[in-house]
């Protein structure tokens, strides 16, 4: 037989095989994957296939001979390992699954069937810790549960349910172990420990600094700051009759409110879609990209006068910003993150119904009337209304107090320098 007709011969029986398995013909189609492996014995479909007909008939051994092959000859599909793995689990040789599984791993470490048997062989062996790891990697690199396959459910979930049983008892061991060392240490401030133990534990997630465009490299992420750190808090707070009284004026008048998200038609709007537009959520600028917006600040003169004295970050173009900020009863502002961790945003309450609350990183708040707080709006942060009644906050923007004066300096220069770039080649956003 020349080498030619011999190509040709096992085209025909490839051909026959996957005929006959599309037509529903088992046998029909083992005999001609049989033929293929005659002309070509280390074909990796072919030994798949009579590997499957094999580990369907029971006959575990013939099938890890068929697999053993198939994977020796190609290797590069985790699938080809998983279904040794499979034919070692049922012959009892863990060692040889595990084997297996560490090749399919090699292979394809994301493959989920691959993570959900490596978690089974050790949750049978007992090795709880290795499970539990193995487990969690296929709950991370599983789809949501309703675009996976049917049969493929079950496992996924037994995955998350024994890698949630193993956090929260790993979390009361570690709990327990530590509470008489938190005794032994009442009145200390132990909440970054305590924070980060959460993290560890899973019980919370991680939050860092993401400002869209502007970043300050080597300040901390922290979510709201101490009032020691801004003087200028209790004597705004003591203005708050007097700005709240402002609002209500300009809110009768029912002039210069204005939606507060406002993306254009050729703007991907994504988390911001139901608010785009929308008086939901709306502004009443008293300053606006760094400039005073002309017929608001002369209707509320104390505020402004109350604003003025607070040490606003100067990036042109951009800041310093100050508004009434008005959220509509049953509204939700989704999580996000704002440009720039220069400055720090802050609120003063004005109109605070029950049921609102505010949420930076792992921190969930509730306004207070006339109680300011400072918060680092690159964390990712959002709001609730779930009252029937409107919610107000003063909302404005201040330096953040670990840039020093030098520093916020150049950054003043440097934004003018943008705008200048931008000025005369039109292509630079500031």
């Amino acid at each position: 037989m020349t080498s030619l007709s011999h190509a040709q011969a096992l085209a025909e029986y490839e051909r026959q095989a996957i005929e006959a398995m599309n037509g529903g013909r088992p046998r029909e189609a083992l005999l001609a994957w049989q033929r293929v492996l005659e002309l070509r014995p280390d074909h990796a479909a072919a030994l798949t296939q009579v590997g499957q007909e094999a580990f369907k008939g029971g006959d575990f051994a013939a099938a890890r001979v068929a697999f053993q092959r198939a994977a020796q000859a190609d290797g590069r599909d985790a699938r080809q390992w998983v279904n040794l793995a499979l034919a070692c689990q049922r012959l009892g040789d863990d060692a040889a699954e595990e084997e297996a599984l560490f090749r399919a791993a090699a292979a394809d470490p994301s493959d989920l069937l691959a993570l959900f048997l490596r978690g089974n062989l050790y949750e049978r062996q007992g090795k709880t810790h290795r499970a539990a790891g193995a487990y969690g990697a296929a709950a991370a690199v599983a789809p949501a549960m309703d675009r996976l396959l049917p049969e493929l459910r079950p496992a996924v979930s037994h995955a998350i349910e024994y890698r949630d049983r193993y956090q929260n008892d790993l979390a009361a061991a570690v709990d327990g172990f530590l509470e008489p060392h938190l005794r032994e240490l009442d009145g200390a401030s132990l909440a970054r420990f305590k924070l980060s133990l959460d993290i560890l534990l899973g019980r919370k997630r991680r939050f860092d600094s993401q400002p869209m465009r502007y970043f300050v490299p080597g300040l901390p992420a922290i979510e709201f700051f101490d009032r020691e750190h801004f003087p200028w808090i209790e004597e705004l707070e003591a203005e708050t009759d007097a700005i709240r009284d402002e609002f209500l004026a300009v809110l009768r008048a029912d002039q210069g409110f204005e939606p507060y998200i406002r993306y254009g038609q050729d703007e991907p709007v994504a988390q911001w879609a139901e608010l785009n537009h929308s008086p939901r959520w709306s502004a009443f600028h008293l300053w606006k990209d760094g400039q005073p917006v002309s017929g608001n600040v002369e209707r509320c003169p104390r505020t402004v006068a109350a604003w003025r004295k607070i040490p606003s970050p100067d990036q042109p173009g951009r800041t310093p910003v100050a508004m009434y900020s008005l959220l509509k009863p049953r509204t939700h502002i989704p999580p996000h993150v704002g440009a720039s961790n220069a400055r720090l945003v802050c609120h003063l309450p004005l109109i605070v119904p029950a049921g609102c609350r505010f949420r930076v990183g792992n921190t969930v708040r509730e306004w207070a009337p006339g109680r300011v707080w400072v918060f680092d709006d690159t964390i990712e942060h959002e709001a609730w209304n779930d009252s029937d009644e409107l919610r107000v906050v003063l909302i404005f923007d201040t330096w953040h107090p670990m840039i020093a004066e030098p520093e916020r300096r150049m950054i003043t220069a440097m934004n003018e320098a943008l705008n200048h770039f931008g000025s005369i080649n039109d292509v630079y956003d500031v």
